[in-house]
């Protein structure tokens, strides 16, 4: 339609053909339409189609102008648009406007994420008037569960867990009248036919509710918690541990059942000023927690303490508002937080399962607060913050996977693909039509439950979406669970495999995330993670890379050191220490002039002459040119985390956590600890820290206070980073007037870190690309294998 069409006479009359792309089916998009449309006096229908919602609407020109900017201004919450196409068409006689069946061609899946319980929904559970006066399982069109109780598609009841509780008479009515807002919502249900709420004591022996609460089993919950004793709840997505997060004797106990030594526990609280109560909160974050999306958010702890066992070592806490309407009901008289973990041992997957939840988890949990409602796939709490005032995911699940993401210009005609992801923090990708369905946070594939749960949900995803991939795309590395599974798949469907590097998936993956055409020109992407296979069998973990889609060639890195003992190295921090130390001065050398500090003790009691052999002949000690592994290697000469990492990135975590923000801002550039950039055999140039150990042990004999020291090294890091950048972009080289960096990576996870290098990056006039919708870490993964798969074979390259 012309710009001038909203111009013409309000009583001319006009029909339009209307197309809604984006994520529109199954969030009460119809619904929606339906209402608006007799609000305008349009004659016409909606439906879904395979290419997304198609309106026909038929009326005054300016009527249909103004409906189609209030379709815009009021999608239904869970809605995204991410295009409205109009076309005039013939006048005819329609009636009054009107729902439809879908039309023909294949209608898009419409399996979306779980949504946190609406505003509406909450108010109806809290009125003692409302007809689901406490019913711990209230939804509707705008919130509710979606991918954790899908079985099949289509995607309507009798595909869903919801199909053992038969719809009574008055949801029946709410369910087909358009007017309300459970039109079409597949979960509703009410007390007379829906779910119901059950507590148990873990060793079955028989027990009063009413003693502990004249309302319910929900409300009898809370007083157990708040008497001290540890629950698992049959949560949304999978099992949960609760306790009260003020309870000392309640936390040590869990944690010791939990065999969770340090790793901290996530908190929920029952509303946003219990929690100003004990942490900062900016609105951004506060809208976050508020989102439907509901995940946790790191906050930085401020005002009350709670007990030290709640986060060890840590200056953060991650907090999330009730998601459900039983979180609601269960923590509406507790005045302070309680912990919310997931409902596992120690690395094991969370248990969905009943049964499998009282084998696994009664020798951990008091009692247990169920429901007969089936979990069908396991979806964890998603996990962001808030960095200068971006939001940042650090793990993409409930309320955030499946949702689609639209790819950018130029992958339309990419052949349909499936992305394995990687080996730790796994997630993988579905490619097709234009857009990437990146599954919910499947975990660390190296727990044999994880994987069986990553293998099922492979196929569950393949099954849900009817995706039929053309190619299956896996890491480089040979020995991944997700590369075998990839060779197993395409050996079984007889399709072709394609490998992809793991840095170059991390620099696409930044690409993808922030709308990067097809056809960009290549950018300076840096790549810093824990490790992964780089070219010939090299470990790689801190690289400058010149990237684009189809390709990347390697223009600088880290310097290599090795890892002694693989893979012990990564989870006990001072072996690094040793290591860089080692290769930076030789034990004659620390010595001599470090023979004071406690370090030097610490490493003289150790096996040297073992180590120093295993160093000199490289026997299980590959050199790998990882950042994380120089964290660590950091952490652990400062007495951080040194003998054993009880949780993947411990010793960086808190060596982030003890940054002083006034030395960080504030101290002379030139007391930040140093690096050179000199050039390896073959030319490439590479992050020297021997002056940086130099200037650490110096302030180590000092007595320099940590936080100054935390701070002296991030800023130092920083700094040579965009040294080498200008290096790298300034020269006559490959990279020479690049003016894009794309930041990727786990490590990029540091908030001081990331912060430091955008700001520093931005002043030296870079553009900053960093995530914005998928976490940096290997989270990410999987579509940057998918787009760098399908960029190549669009090019031909295979």
């Amino acid at each position: 339609m012309s710009p001038g069409a909203s111009l013409l006479a309000a009583d001319e009359q006009r029909a339009e053909r209307i197309r809604v792309q984006g994520l529109v089916q199954g969030v009460g998009m119809r619904p929606t339409v339906w209402r608006l449309a007799r609000a305008a006096q349009l004659c016409g229908w909606v439906r879904n189609d395979g290419e997304g919602v198609e309106i026909r609407v038929q009326g005054g020109a300016e009527a249909i102008a103004a409906f189609v900017q209030a379709l815009r201004e009021q999608a239904p919450p869970l809605a995204r648009i991410d295009r409205i196409e109009r076309q005039t068409c013939a006048l005819e006689s329609l009636p009054a406007f009107q729902i439809e069946h879908s039309g023909s061609g294949a209608v898009r899946t419409a399996v979306v994420a779980d949504a946190a319980c609406c505003e509406q929904c909450r108010a109806e559970i809290f009125d003692p008037y409302a007809r689901r006066y406490r019913y711990a399982f209230t939804n509707c069109t705008h919130c509710g569960p979606r991918l954790s109780i899908v079985a099949s598609i289509p995607y309507d009841r009798a595909g869903t867990s919801m199909r053992a509780f038969a719809l009574c008479q008055d949801c029946r009515a709410e369910y087909e009248a358009p007017d309300d807002r459970r039109f079409h919502a597949q979960p509703i249900a009410c007390h007379a036919c829906g779910p119901r709420a059950q507590l148990l004591r873990a060793d079955g022996a028989a027990f009063s509710v009413q003693a502990l609460s004249m309302l319910d089993e929900v409300d009898a919950a809370c007083t157990l918690l708040q008497r001290g004793q540890i629950l698992a709840i049959k949560g949304l997505g999978g099992y949960q541990l609760a306790c009260d997060a003020g309870n000392a004797e309640a936390l040590a106990e869990l944690r010791r059942r939990k065999r969770r030594a340090r790793k901290p526990f996530a908190l929920m609280a029952r509303d946003l000023d219990v929690i100003r109560q004990y942490a900062r909160l900016s609105d951004t974050e506060a809208a976050l927690l508020q989102s439907a999306a509901a995940p946790i958010v790191l906050l930085d702890a401020e005002g009350q303490a709670l007990p030290e066992a709640v986060a060890p070592g840590l200056r953060s806490l991650g907090f999330m508002l009730p998601n459900t309407p039983l979180h609601h009901l269960l923590l509406r008289r507790m005045a302070r937080p309680i912990v919310l973990t997931s409902g596992n041992l120690a690395d094991e997957p969370q248990c969905i399962d009943d049964e499998d939840a009282r084998a696994r988890l009664s020798g951990i949990a008091d009692y247990f607060l169920l429901h007969n409602r089936a979990i069908v796939r396991r979806v964890d709490d998603s996990v962001a913050r808030v960095v200068d005032g971006r939001v940042q995911l650090l793990r993409r699940a409930r309320g955030y996977a499946p949702n689609p993401l639209p790819l950018p210009q130029g992958f339309a005609e990419a052949a349909p693909l499936l992305a394995l992801g990687g080996e730790l923090k796994n997630s993988f990708c579905l490619l097709r039509r234009g857009e990437a369905i990146v599954s919910h946070h499947m975990g660390d594939l190296g727990e044999a439950r994880t994987q069986a749960d990553y293998r099922r949900a492979v196929g569950d995803y393949l099954q849900l979406f009817e995706h039929q991939p053309q190619a299956v795309v896996i890491d480089a590395h040979p020995e991944y669970h997700s590369s075998k599974f990839g060779h197993e798949l395409a050996e079984q469907r007889r399709l072709p495999l394609r490998r992809v590097q793991h840095h170059h998936a991390h620099i696409a993956a930044c690409l993808a995330d922030n709308g990067v055409p097809l056809n960009a020109p290549p950018v300076l992407g840096i790549a810093l993670d824990g490790l992964g296979f780089g070219d010939n069998g090299e470990i790689w973990g801190g690289e400058f890379l010149l990237a684009d889609y189809r390709s990347c060639r390697r223009l600088g890195s880290f310097k290599p050191v090795a890892m002694l003992g693989g893979e012990k190295a990564m989870v006990e921090p001072w072996r690094n220490t040793y290591a860089q130390l080692m290769a930076e001065l030789g034990w004659p050398r620390f010595a001599m002039n470090y023979a004071e500090l406690d370090l030097y003790r610490f490493l003289e009691a150790q096996p040297r002459a073992v180590f120093d052999a295993m160093l000199g002949q490289g026997l299980n000690s590959p050199p790998a040119s990882s950042c994380g592994r120089l964290f660590d290697a950091v952490a652990a000469a400062m007495g951080i985390c040194r003998e054993r990492a009880l949780y993947e990135g411990q010793a960086a975590i808190e060596l982030e956590t003890l940054v002083d923000q006034h030395t960080l801002r504030h101290e002379d550039e030139q007391l930040a600890y140093p690096f050179a950039i000199p050039r390896l055999q073959n030319g490439l140039p590479y992050i020297e820290p021997l002056a940086m150990w130099q200037a650490l042990l110096g302030d180590l004999v000092l007595g320099t206070p940590l936080p100054v020291m935390a701070a002296r090294f991030h800023k130092g890091l920083t700094q040579v980073m965009v040294r080498m950048v200008e290096k790298l972009c300034d020269s006559e080289g490959a990279a020479a007037g690049l003016r894009c960096v794309a930041l990727s990576g786990g490590v990029f996870q540091n908030r001081v870190l990331l912060s430091e290098m955008r700001r520093r990056l931005q002043a030296a006039g870079y553009t900053v690309l960093q995530h914005r919708q998928l976490p940096a870490n290997d989270g990410g993964l999987s579509l940057g294998q998918a787009v760098i798969a399908a960029a190549q074979g669009l090019a031909g390259i295979h």
